[in-house]
């Protein structure tokens, strides 16, 4: 269908799991995909399968390693990127990881490298890139959260957190830029097929089916085509939402 014909998209987390998957759909749709990661090995490897997958001789890709929670690399590459692409029209934010452990035993170290990747990152990707969409007078912002933030978990008061702050931050923006033409949504994924949920167990996992009301896990596909939405014209009319794709977890 082509959903993102002629649009520029940039993707945190892009290298693996749901970012990955977001960014290999979204160039499916015929955007130009660009991507930050941590791995090199990775991002190219992702970067030659987005090259497979597009649709159009138009589309550009690029890729990028950084550290998302630091907002000196952050705005270097943001710059770097501009100076070729001249704009950006859709934000992914996906970067993410996990430091599980119950809070009694939660180290400093802990907390900050989860909430600095996962929630600060956001901060500074949307920084950057807020002034040139308010200029164009368009853009898409979509971040990617988790149930986990709008439930709570035990042993994972970090990673809650950081996925609330993450929903508050979607609400607030939207309000901000509303007027501008730019839309800001958030995506709450329930338990996908990712690497981060590869390390269950298999009572783990079990545990977890008896909560999801369709009795399956996720595929990234399913989240990619979440984003695939707001990231289109078909979701012009809505912002400052939470879209829960979770086989009716918290239904």
């Amino acid at each position: 269908m082509a959903l993102l014909k002629e649009k520029r998209a940039l993707i945190t987390g892009g290298t693996s799991g749901l970012g990955r998957q977001i960014a290999l759909t979204f160039a499916e749709e015929g955007a130009s995909v660009a991507i930050m990661g941590t791995n090199q090995e990775r991002g190219n490897f992702v970067l030659e399968s987005l090259k497979e997958s597009k649709i159009s001789d138009d589309q550009k890709f690029w890729f990028d390693t950084v550290n998302v929670a630091n907002t000196k690399e952050v705005n270097q590459s943001i710059e770097s990127l501009m100076k070729e692409w001249s704009g950006i029209d859709i934000l992914v934010n996906c970067a993410g990881i996990t430091r599980d452990t119950l809070f009694m035993k939660m180290s400093e170290d802990d907390w900050d490298q989860v909430i600095d990747t996962n929630l600060k990152s956001v901060y500074n990707l949307s920084h950057a890139l807020v002034r040139p969409m308010i200029k164009a007078r368009k853009g898409k912002i979509i971040n990617v959260a988790s149930v986990i933030g709008l439930t709570g978990n035990a042993g994972q008061v970090n990673y809650s957190a950081s996925k609330l702050g993450m929903v508050g931050f979607t609400k607030s923006l939207a309000k901000e830029l509303g007027s501008r033409n730019i839309n800001v949504n958030c995506i709450a994924p329930g338990f996908f097929e990712t690497p981060m949920t590869n390390v269950l167990t298999e009572e783990q996992r079990k545990g977890i089916l008896n909560k999801v009301p369709m009795g399956r896990l996720g595929t990234p596909k399913e989240i990619a085509h979440a984003a695939i939405f707001l990231a289109s014209h078909m979701s012009d009319y809505v912002t400052g939402q939470t879209l829960t794709v979770d086989g009716g977890m918290i239904a």
